[in-house]
């Protein structure tokens, strides 16, 4: 951001000085700090608020409802038991029953379940469900509610085991599916064990950053997909293996392909860049998003936090990637509304175009 991306920063500065100084309260302070960096066209920059005070967490219990019964009667009907959250541990809670209370008070449009479950992180509630509207058969169920963290990573678990159960009908069992939500070590380790414990068995695997937020691991995850086999080993009583596996090296040594879209942000993008320049196979779906520089924190004396461009990334060719999203082999964009038929266009896409690549290579 040499050039403040063609902006007159003491133009810009001098805009927004008198409304800055004219705000009444830090949150519209930071607003306009906000807007008066968008100026800048850069991404990853911004004021966010000081860290506030530890709140009184609700507690989750993993179930969805029917928002249409909930609009016309006020009852909260299951639509969505999530897997090993509270409820499904249980066991006896199942999508169409309702969830009449919560220890002893009554649940209607009047009361609000989060307010109910303040401060349960982790004690035990006393739920109140039934088969039937009018509660005609009606049992007690002992539940102990998670926090909103833990209820997110479990949803995100279902949704990629659903996934990936979609890739393997779509191929005929033929692929293997791998999601990065975002680029961090946590999410490496992931992929770590989801790459041993399914996708090694498969002809290839479908590797999705769609919606991957960032961090800073692309290189580690991508030394996954680029080494390649020089032995094979076979263990007394084992099928052979890669030698690189037996040895515990991490490598998929398997066909690949990508597949990304305009939320693939940061990293995800220097990921894409890398496994593009490495030549790893096709990439299908959207353009990533454009949004490639390194930020640092620096604290203002507010306590507010701003992020500010430290350290700018180039491909090999020496462009700036930051404002040039990276482009895709494949153009696929998924129609509106396609998440509630249960099909992916750009799922579909990538299944077909890496089953033909692997299909060719056999004939050769």
């Amino acid at each position: 951001m040499k050039n403040y991306h063609g902006a007159n920063w003491e133009a810009v500065r001098k805009t927004y000085e008198p409304q800055v100084a004219g705000a009444r309260t830090p949150d519209e302070m930071r607003r306009l700090i906000n807007l008066m960096v968008g100026e800048l066209n850069a991404s990853h920059l911004g004021i966010s608020a000081p860290p506030s005070g530890p709140g009184i967490p609700a507690g989750k219990l993993g179930l969805r409802f029917d928002r249409a019964e909930y609009e016309r009667s006020g009852r909260l009907k299951i639509t969505e038991v999530l897997d090993l959250g509270p409820a499904s541990i249980t066991g006896q809670l199942k999508i169409g029953d309702y969830l009449l209370a919560v220890d002893g008070t009554r649940i209607d449009s009047r009361v609000n379940l989060d307010e109910q479950l303040a401060g349960k992180v982790g004690r035990k509630v006393e739920l109140m469900v039934s088969s039937n509207a009018d509660g005609s058969d009606q049992r007690a169920v002992a539940a102990l509610p998670v926090n909103t963290g833990t209820e997110k990573g479990l949803l995100y678990r279902q949704w990629v085991n659903n996934t990936r159960a979609y890739v393997e009908r779509v191929s005929n069992g033929r692929l293997g599916y791998v999601h990065m939500p975002d680029m961090s070590a946590n999410s490496l380790t992931q992929l770590y064990a989801d790459l041993d414990a399914d996708n090694q068995s498969r002809e290839g695997v479908v590797v999705d950053v769609r919606n991957n937020n960032g961090g800073f691991v692309n290189a580690y995850a991508l030394d996954v997909f680029t080494r390649r086999g020089y032995l094979t080993m076979t263990v007394r009583g084992n099928p052979p293996a890669p030698a690189r596996s037996v040895l515990g090296q991490r490598s998929l040594e398997r066909p690949t392909i990508l597949l990304t879209n305009q939320h693939s942000l940061s990293d995800a993008e220097d990921f894409t860049e890398g496994y593009r320049a490495l030549k790893l196979g096709k990439v299908v779906g959207e353009p990533t998003a454009g949004w490639i520089i390194y930020t640092w924190n620096t604290s203002l004396i507010d306590g507010s936090g701003f992020r500010l461009p430290r350290q700018k990334v180039q491909d090999n060719s020496g462009q700036d990637m930051e404002l040039h999203p990276r482009p895709v082999d494949v153009p696929v964009i998924r129609p509106i509304g396609e998440s509630y038929t249960g099909k992916d266009l750009q799922i579909d896409t990538a299944v077909r175009e890496l089953l033909k690549q692997i299909d060719a290579g056999r004939k050769n």
